[in-house]
């Protein structure tokens, strides 16, 4: 599997850069050479100018229901600022909660999609759905096989997976609403030039490293990538082995840091101040050719301080 996935993400990376290099020649063009600073919010001109005064470069707007007047507003006075709106959080949706629920989420996704084009945006973070309410593994104890054409679970712990027959059905499902939805969000992401970025947020799914790149490769498509969030994943695996396994298809970074206990688990924290190594994510993310935008999430620190902190993460201290 890990051959035919790598030459799947090569693919997928070279489609995908050439595809922004079209949409957004300026930037992408400098993206190829550095990290960009950005921070989580709504793009107002207070918020833009006390974020660049302290060296952001960017935004990733929350306001995804604005109206394309709204965002080509938006992207207007970010750009007089030297600013850029790179992305627009949709977050959660719920595609595994049946039909009604699945053409709600559409409709949605596809006013946020054309937001992200007016705003400029080049992506559209997108949490497919989450389960549970069932026996899910402690995160150390998972042992995850599945099966290569369909994503589905087949163990999801070593020995008996019989505690866990409910997690594992309702996971597959997910996994065929999720995929069901993306695919037909595709055409619209082409048309609008905004790339659709699945995150992964303790949702119960894709929980290890080479089952979520194994879902985002399965679409095969330039407009579906993924969106990694570094603090997300700390209690199933590094985030420097989610990032080497994931590779080319990392298409966004949130920066965000986690701190484990003696058991596995764990909070999140302010970044430098957790668990997360990051001169080796940044070690990793140099290896799989990353460039682009590190965007903080979920902090409460000082704007300077949080600008300070970022500027160690890039320079791999």
């Amino acid at each position: 599997m890990q051959l035919s996935l790598s030459r799947r993400n090569f693919l997928l990376a070279s489609a995908s850069t050439a595809a922004l290099a079209l949409a957004r020649p300026g930037w992408a063009a400098e993206d190829k050479k550095t990290l960009h600073k950005a921070l989580i919010g709504t793009p107002t001109k207070q918020v833009l100018e006390a974020w660049k005064a302290v060296g952001f470069e960017g935004i990733e707007a929350t306001n995804w229901q604005a109206s394309p007047q709204e965002a080509e507003a938006a992207r207007k006075l970010a750009e007089s600022l030297g600013m850029r709106i790179h992305s627009v959080l949709f977050g959660w949706a719920e595609m595994n909660a049946g039909p009604a629920g699945m053409e709600k989420n559409l409709s949605q996704i596809r006013t946020a999609l054309r937001a992200a084009q007016a705003f400029g945006a080049d992506a559209l973070l997108l949490v497919p759905c989450r389960i549970g309410g069932m026996k899910i593994p402690r995160p150390r104890d998972f042992d995850i096989r599945f099966d290569e054409t369909t994503g589905h679970l087949r163990q999801v712990v070593a020995g008996d997976n019989t505690p866990y027959q409910e997690y594992m059905e309702a996971h597959n499902q997910a996994v065929d609403a999720s995929r069901e939805g993306v695919k037909r969000l595709i055409p619209d992401a082409e048309k609008s030039g905004v790339i659709i970025a699945l995150e992964n947020v303790w949702n119960n799914l894709w929980v290890k490293p080479d089952l979520f790149a194994h879902f985002v490769a399965s679409f095969n498509s330039r407009w579906v990538q993924a969106y990694f969030d570094i603090g997300n994943h700390v209690k199933y695996a590094p985030p420097e082995q989610w990032i080497r396994t994931l590779g080319k298809l990392i298409v966004k970074c949130h920066v965000k840091d986690f701190r484990l206990s003696a058991v596995g688990e764990g909070d999140f924290c302010e970044i430098r101040e957790g668990s997360v190594n990051w001169p080796a994510v940044r070690k990793a993310l140099d290896e799989i050719g990353y460039s682009g935008w590190l965007t903080i999430e979920d902090a409460n620190l000082p704007l300077a301080e949080l600008s300070k902190r970022l500027d160690r993460i890039i320079a791999g201290e």
